[in-house]
Formats: C-alpha cells, structure tokens, sequence
C-alpha cells in the first residue's frame, strides 16, 4: 500500500481537511503559504492536526531557502543553496560551515513548531534545469556530494530526517515537470556517473531517510516516470544499497499527468512499489481518497522529527539558535 501526504486548504482545518487527514492512507500533511499567517497561527494548526491524527503523523514543507520559501520571518529567510560559493568568498572550510549553519537553522526552526519534514537536501546538479537552478548546491558534482553530506549531517544534529531529492536526477532536464512533460534521453551510464551520483554516495555514507523521486521519463531505462518506476524503485536502489522510504513527487505535477486520472497515478505509484506519494491539493486530495480503501493506518515513525531546541519557547528566545544565527551572519560579513 502507498502511503499519501497531502495538502489542506487553508490556515485553519475545515471539515473537509479533518476527513481526509483522518482516512487511513493518509500519513502526513504537507504545507504550503497558504497555511502560513505567523508563527503562532502555525503552531495552534499543527497542534490541531496532530492531536487528532497522533504524533506520528508526518507534518512536512519544503523550506529550502531562496526561491523555495512557506513560512516567513520570524522563520530565517535563508540564501538559496546554489549561492552558498557567491556568499562566502574565502575558504572552502567557510562554506562547509555556512552549509552546516543553513541547514541546521531551517531543521531546528521548523522542528520546534512541529513540522517533522523540511523535504530536503536538493542534491540535484545544476546543469540547465528551468526549476533546479540555484536550489541545487552547485553544477559539479563533488561539490554537491560534499556539501549535501554537510547539510545532511546538520539536519541530523537538529533532529531532522534528511530527504534527497529529485532520484535519479532533475537537475539536466531543462523542462519544469511542474508545468511541462520532462524526458532525459540520456544512457543509464552517462545519469549514473553525473546526476545520480550524489545519491548513491551519500546512501553508501548512510546520510539519507528518505529518497523523493522525480516525475521525469527516462526512456533509455524505463518508459514510465521514476515516480512510477519499479525499476527506478526495486530494480536500481537496491543495488545501490538504498532501503528507506521512497516518495513520489507531487501527483499534480504536469509530468505526471501522462498516466491518466489521478487514482491511475496513485495506482502505478502503488505497483512501482513506492512507499509515499504527495497530493498537494486539498481539492485533489478529497477526490484521489474517495477512491481509495485501505485496511490500516499507514504510518512512517522512522520520519518524526525530535527537536533538539525547547518546544514551548520560541527558537528566536533560545542561546543556541541566536549563537548559530551569529555565526552564519558573521561568515557572511568576513566574506
């Protein structure tokens, strides 16, 4: 059975939301601007959610930096990873520091309200894609393995479970498969020592919880979607040595609506074998569950997050949060 995360519609549940979020499928919620006004307006809704769906119930969001921002100040407004070697001039040291400092702020930010997710580290390359662009760390490879070891190891410390994404590889496709069909014609071999690279060293380095996959067709491997592969999902990973929780990106993504309605996308994400899937509408969401049944709740309590910082007082009050957040901004004024 695949598991569903899905979106809610608002800053506050309606009766609609607390049906969906109640039905057995679903595993978590995943949140957007929409539901964001403050930091206090955010907390009473987790808390909402989570009091009638239970702790291990997955709240998530992707808060990369950058141009892939929900919640706003007073959560820190972080650089895009793909700046990283713009803002700190002078030693590679420096910008390890910087990438740890970046990824620690944003997990343990977003732990102390109750978000368990930040669907993170992007360990695509830059390599001409429309939608990577600056959310990957860099166009060299070395450089995002790296760097993404760094950030995994500071979302670690935090607390949080690491999330590396788009498996294979988004980051040499130029089309956004939010908006367009993405095709990577390219040999098994040729993904396999660029762009997928960062993902089988970092599973090898055990720094990966999760792995989301991309809603790209790579038809020299598969002619389905990696999202709706088995053989992305069962045949390859394995190989690679990965066995945590795969998830598919989001079922209303332009890309991946080749395969029909979305309980037929649901459904191949179902014999591709993955384990998770986004829905990121509540609109969407309320029609994919009125076609699904399942037997038990689906839960992945290896995901929850455990915040290091003290949850009834604000991180911005709090010695070890104002101590990181110097550090980050003093590298920044030496650079």
């Amino acid at each position: 059975m695949t598991a569903l995360m899905i979106g809610i519609s608002g800053k506050e549940l309606t009766s609609q939301d607390i049906e969906n979020i109640m039905h057995p499928s679903v595993c978590g919620v995943i949140l957007f601007t929409r539901n964001y006004e403050n930091y206090l307006q955010l907390k009473l809704l987790i808390q909402h959610i989570k009091s009638m769906a239970g702790s291990d119930f997955l709240i998530a969001v992707d808060q990369e930096g950058g141009r892939v921002i929900r919640f706003s100040q007073p959560f820190s407004q972080l650089p895009a990873l793909g700046t990283l070697n713009q803002i700190v001039l002078n030693t590679p040291e420096q910008v390890q520091a910087y990438a740890h400092l970046h990824g620690w702020l944003m997990a343990s930010e977003l732990l102390s309200v109750g978000v368990d997710l930040s669907f993170a580290p992007v360990l695509d390359i830059d390599n001409g894609s429309e939608v990577i662009g600056d959310r990957a760390f860099s166009s060299k490879t070395n450089d995002v393995i790296s760097l993404g070891r760094t950030y995994c190891g500071a979302m670690h410390h935090a607390g949080m479970k690491t999330t590396g994404k788009h498996f294979p590889g988004h980051g040499t496709v130029v089309a956004d498969s939010h908006f367009d069909p993405a095709v990577d014609d390219r040999s098994f071999a040729e993904i396999e020592q660029t762009d997928m690279l960062p993902f089988s060293q970092l599973i090898r380095e055990n720094c990966l919880d999760a792995l989301m996959f991309s809603h790209v067709i790579y038809p020299q491997i598969c002619d389905q979607a990696a999202g709706y592969s088995s053989v992305w999902c069962s045949d390859i990973l394995p190989k690679i040595g990965y066995a945590g929780v795969t998830i598919s990106d989001d079922l209303n993504m332009k890309a991946a609506e080749y395969i029909g309605t979305l309980a037929e996308r649901y459904q191949a994400c179902q014999q591709a074998g993955i384990d998770m899937t986004l829905v990121c509408t509540a609109e969407s969401a309320t029609e994919l569950l009125a076609d699904i049944k399942a037997d038990k709740k689906l839960r992945f309590t290896q995901l929850v997050g455990q915040s290091k910082l003290i949850k009834n007082q604000p991180f911005w009050e709090q010695k070890q949060w104002q101590l990181a957040r110097k550090a980050l901004e003093n590298i920044q004024k030496q650079s």
